[in-house]
């Protein structure tokens, strides 16, 4: 009993210092936005700024950023069209994911690029016993969370996006693609189809982050999207 009171002692100090060490680190909001790859446009001096937006949503939160990407094209002298035959450039993005996440997590989502896949943020403890059979690791992690979890959170909010832009061309492009579907455990369809098009495509993936302690998303929302926005329009 007497070595169970001095690991809780012992845990609560260095909780508590854990504690007060995070919320000096992250007391400041952080947002930033991040592509897997870059973009190149053909800009011609006599090129039209006519643009047509489709922004979807497949992620669990409703975010609408396609107000704030119109403001900043504009800005940039762009003509938001709504027939995308008429545009010189449309773009195209899906917002994968919204929401809390690990830093780690959203960098390894960037990292796998267009179409990749999207990484979960997973937490986890592991508990130890010392030779008096205390589970040292359970009390410390136990501690930790009444102080650190309770009181102060190291928060962090992404946003992932896949982006793609066609670009109107002045010669024909042609296009390949190759699928492969399973059907059952042991049959894989093929299919491939082509196809000619006036169009050149660009594809990248967007990831931004907010993070502070104690940071609630309802906060966080408004920086993420006016990054977001500032970075897709900043390709153009």
């Amino acid at each position: 009993m007497k070595n169970w009171w001095i690991v809780l002692s012992v845990s609560w100090i260095l909780s508590g210092c854990a504690a007060t060490q995070i919320a000096l680190e992250h007391k400041e909001l952080r947002v930033s936005t991040k592509m897997s790859s870059t973009i190149f446009l053909d800009l011609d001096s006599d090129f039209e700024k006519t643009i047509y937006i489709d922004i979807r949503n497949t992620s669990d939160l409703p975010l609408a950023i396609t107000p704030m990407l119109i403001s900043h094209l504009v800005q940039r002298g762009y003509l938001v069209t709504q027939h995308p035959k008429q545009a010189y450039y449309i773009l195209q993005a899906n917002i994968l994911q919204a929401g809390k996440t690990s830093v780690s997590a959203a960098k390894q989502s960037l990292y796998s690029g267009f179409g990749g896949t999207l990484v979960g943020a997973a937490v986890g403890g592991v508990a130890t016993r010392s030779r008096h059979g205390v589970v040292v690791g359970g009390l410390v992690g136990t501690a930790a969370e009444v102080i650190a979890g309770s009181l102060v959170k190291n928060v962090t909010y992404s946003i992932v996006v896949d982006i793609q832009i066609s670009e109107r061309s002045d010669v024909i492009v042609s296009e390949k693609l190759n699928s492969q579907f399973k059907q059952g455990d042991s049959t894989k369809i093929e299919q491939t189809a082509r196809s000619t098009k006036e169009r050149k495509k660009y594809q990248t993936r967007a990831v931004t982050l907010a993070n502070q302690v104690n940071l609630r998303f309802f906060e966080a929302e408004p920086y993420l999207k006016q990054s977001l926005a500032r970075s897709i329009s900043g390709i153009f």
